[in-house]
């Protein structure tokens, strides 16, 4: 009997003492890996317990998601890192996960910054990796070298002219492919950006995608990047802002993966999701620790706990039929990707 209490305390003990874990999407090196390194360095000083990272990785990045949801998820210390990928396939393929199971601990409204080679000219033709969560980018970029007053098929067709969308890539590879000019546009979240793209020699900032104006459901431009955001680039470039079924379809895969590009979740009811959370504010209120969070991805907006709801309520209104229509059909089309 005493061995068996004995045993139960030590158990007990042990669960209590648990490591904090993130599971993160992705390989080590990647974007969301990155990012979420940067944050449990500050967040497990908030919590003063210690948070371990877990990467699973896998196609789109969505087998990471779904073991969270189908196994992980009830573990009471277990936090899930998703980003902009898992976000597109949500609103495109059929996936276990669903943001409306979980508790929101916290997000960073951030963005994708593109950049390109100086040393070529784009409208010869742009040569860009693949890779998860790199839709929206293609199709920006199609926006802009393919110009105003296009039906989706002449945005189609002239996607299949302009741009290499060169696939199986995985993100060293890409960026090695890039530094040797071998790629000439190339797209990082913030933090990855900052550490790899901006140390190319000949790389120049293209656009910033802009960030999610929660009140409006429109899009702001980014303060880290002014006057680069992509309809500030595209009306400069064109002389009109950009318009139409195509952009709509753009606009509303852009909104999805940048606005939950970089996202805390636990499990509804979790006990530990309140202590998460107010751990997370803690580091936002403390600025030094926000400070250097910001030296590495940019100084970009924190949104914590219930307020999180807002953005995917904001997502909602932009979701229309025809949007995920036209955007299913060129994900489909264009790039060979299946869509649910």
């Amino acid at each position: 009997m005493f061995r068996k209490l004995l045993f139960l305390t030590l158990f007990v003990t042990s669960v209590a003492r648990a490591d904090y874990t993130f599971i993160v999407p992705q390989p080590v090196g990647g974007g969301t890996d990155v990012w979420a390194r940067i944050v449990a360095k500050e967040l497990e000083e908030k919590l003063g317990e210690k948070i371990i990272i877990r990467n699973i990785p896998g196609a789109n990045d969505v087998p990471g998601f779904n073991e969270f949801h189908n196994s992980l998820r009830k573990d009471p210390k277990t936090i899930m890192v998703a980003h902009g990928g898992n976000a597109e396939s949500f609103l495109t393929q059929k996936v276990d996960y669903n943001y409306f199971d979980y508790e929101p601990v916290g997000l960073m409204n951030l963005t994708i910054i593109v950049g390109n080679r100086k040393d070529v000219n784009l409208n010869d033709g742009v040569k860009f990796a693949a890779g998860s969560g790199m839709n929206p980018d293609v199709m920006a970029i199609a926006l802009l070298i393919c110009g105003p007053d296009k039906t989706p098929k002449e945005y189609l067709a002239c996607y299949k002219d302009k741009i290499t969308y060169v696939k199986g890539m995985k993100g060293g590879e890409r960026r090695m492919a890039y530094l040797r000019g071998e790629l000439n546009v190339t797209r990082e979240s913030s933090a990855a950006y900052l550490k790899h793209a901006k140390k190319v020699e000949q790389n120049q900032d293209w656009f910033s995608h802009g960030v999610l104006d929660i009140q409006s459901g429109l899009v702001k431009g980014d303060e880290n990047y002014p006057g680069l955001s992509f309809q500030e680039v595209y009306e400069k470039r064109w002389g009109k802002k950009p318009t139409g079924d195509f952009y709509n379809a753009y606009l509303l895969v852009k909104m999805y993966r940048d606005a939950l590009q970089k996202s805390l979740w636990m499990d509804k009811g979790n006990p530990n999701a309140k202590k998460v959370t107010l751990a997370l504010k803690a580091v936002v209120d403390d600025k030094a620790a926000l400070d250097r969070i910001y030296e590495q991805t940019g100084k970009y907006e924190w949104i914590l706990g219930d307020d999180v709801n807002k953005v995917t309520a904001a997502l909602q209104r932009l979701t229309t039929g025809e949007a995920l229509n036209t955007l299913k059909w060129f994900l489909s089309e264009g790039i060979g990707q299946q869509v649910k």
